[in-house]
């Protein structure tokens, strides 16, 4: 498989293999993302390091900003 940086491909150009790593990753990221915001959600401003409606927009992006919410933006619930 070549690499070619910089060159755009139609979605017909690329291999089966480069179709289900872009699906994959696009499941993974919007799986993340929904799990980010659902966890949001069902927890008190107490339970949240900072301001839940940063968190909210920070779980839009990409990876890092669900994976910075799940590190960073909770806090450990008593119990």
């Amino acid at each position: 498989m070549e690499v070619v940086v910089g060159e755009k491909r139609s979605w017909g150009e690329l291999s089966v293999g480069q179709r289900r790593m872009i699906v994959g990753a696009a499941v993974v990221q919007w799986g993340l993302a929904i799990a980010a915001l659902v966890d949001l959600r069902r927890r008190t401003a107490e339970e949240v390091r900072g301001s839940k409606r940063v968190w909210r927009v920070v779980a839009f992006v990409n990876f890092a900003g669900p994976l910075a919410y799940f590190l960073f933006g909770r806090r450990k619930r008593d119990g």
